[in-house]
């Protein structure tokens, strides 16, 4: 079986490769450390199709070393322990200098177990770790993993780039070159690829399916959108348009759109989506957008994944479907959201500020005579079950996180808030 041009196209070293100045061209960080051959640990964040597998592969092919790979989205804890065994061996058996590359593609699902497991391999060199990610890494990536690793940023490929690699393709693949290719316009090609190599390809690839041998491909801007409009069935749901159809899903919930929601949901089922990643991105969805304006979105969102889980396709299509309905038409608030990422920034950038004493629990006869819990006040002892007293740090103040936004369920509970923090009637803890 012939492989996908874009497997076919994919650079073999970092001479061929397109985009990405800033890390690999003349003088970069990235290509010092290829030319070199001393590779440090990093995380390669950027969206898809912009080339971090390719890089880690050239890589590995350059420097000659060991090179083992893991996808986050089908490896648990136990195959990070059995591939870094295998890299420890490795490493023991060799005498060329080359510490073993373990590439792990999409980092960001590992959970923190996983992400924890791969810590003291990586600390004390028994891999080089090299991560490929989507998503930011200050938010899916464990703290003390990200200090073991650069981060380096990847952009979208320009319209340039883009040419570039165009007619790198249809100049030296001889699937394409046996066609021959007459442009007239790559307006729309470009426009649909929009930065994403890979995209690109896989339109020429479709394109190319779609003329009979030896006849040739006229590129228009008429045939590029008359071709994808014919082929929705392009949706991979492993690959850019798994991560397109769901963008699309989501923002047509945030928009209160039912209609449009509900089809990109069928645009999911029919390609084949798993019903629980569309359940999950639901669950997140109900919390995020909705949250505090309508706090049922949450159970339903729940039940409804629980629901898929029992029944699956075809029938899961229809409570998926209430579900969607149901989130579209909500009451939005994204103030928990913007609550918890506030609170965040705030810890981060000011560390580990001791608990105050009052708040501290005493199960011991030591800790209580050193202070711990004493002139707390329990609020339910107080009239309205609440009373006035610090909980921050003794540093901080008391800042404020939770912005409610205009919705009868935050408005009512912020005027409770308001009342109870403001009323001249409640007792204050004097510090």
């Amino acid at each position: 079986m012939t492989p996908p041009l874009a497997e076919r196209m994919r650079p073999k070293n970092i001479d061929e490769y397109i985009g990405q100045t800033h890390l690999v061209g003349p003088g970069a960080i990235l290509r010092r450390m290829i030319e070199s051959g001393n590779i440090a640990s990093f995380i390669l964040w950027g969206p898809p199709g912009v080339g971090k597998t390719t890089l880690a592969k050239i890589i590995a092919n350059t420097t000659k070393a060991p090179f083992y790979t893991l996808s986050a989205v089908h490896s648990g804890v136990k195959d990070v322990r059995e591939v870094l065994d295998r890299c420890r061996a490795n490493a023991n058996s060799m005498f060329t200098g080359h510490r073993p590359i373990l590439f792990i593609d999409e980092i960001h699902r590992f959970n923190k177990s996983q992400q924890d497991s791969l810590l003291a391999a990586v600390e004390n060199g028994t891999v080089t770790l090299i991560g490929a990610t989507t998503e930011n890494p200050s938010f899916e990536v464990i703290r003390p993993l990200l200090s073991r690793a650069q981060v380096y940023t990847l952009k979208p490929l320009d319209d340039n780039e883009l040419n570039h690699l165009f007619n790198h393709a249809i100049t030296t693949d001889p699937i394409l070159s046996s066609h021959g290719v007459d442009v007239e316009s790559t307006s729309a090609l470009f426009r649909f690829a929009g930065g994403d190599a890979r995209k690109l390809l896989n339109i020429l690839d479709l394109l190319e399916q779609a003329t009979p041998q030896g006849a040739p491909i006229v590129l228009t801007d008429e045939l590029v959108t008359s071709s994808l409009q014919k082929n929705p069935a392009a949706y991979d749901k492993n690959g850019e348009m798994h991560y397109d159809i769901i963008s699309a899903f989501i923002k047509s919930l945030r928009g209160s759109d039912p209609d449009a929601a509900i089809y990109w949901l069928a645009r999911m089922i029919e390609g084949g989506e798993e019903p629980e990643f569309i359940g999950r991105r639901m669950i997140i969805f109900a919390s995020e957008d909705i949250g505090l304006a309508n706090p049922n979105a949450l159970l339903l969102a729940n039940a409804t994944f629980d629901v898929i889980h029992k029944v699956g396709w075809p029938e899961a299509r229809i409570p998926l479907a209430q579900c969607t309905i149901y989130l579209a038409t909500s009451a939005k608030s994204n103030s928990a959201y913007n609550a918890i990422n506030s609170a965040l920034e705030l810890v981060r950038s000011t560390g580990n500020q001791p608990v105050p004493l009052h708040l501290r629990n005493a199960p011991t006869k030591l800790m209580e005579d050193m202070g711990y819990g004493h002139n707390y006040m329990y609020p339910h002892l107080y009239p309205g079950n609440f009373v006035k007293q610090q909980y921050f740090p003794d540093t901080l103040g008391h800042p404020t996180f939770w912005q409610p936004c205009s919705n009868p369920a935050e408005d009512r509970a912020a005027r409770l808030q308001w009342e109870r923090w403001n009323s001249e009637d409640s007792i204050e803890k004097k510090q």
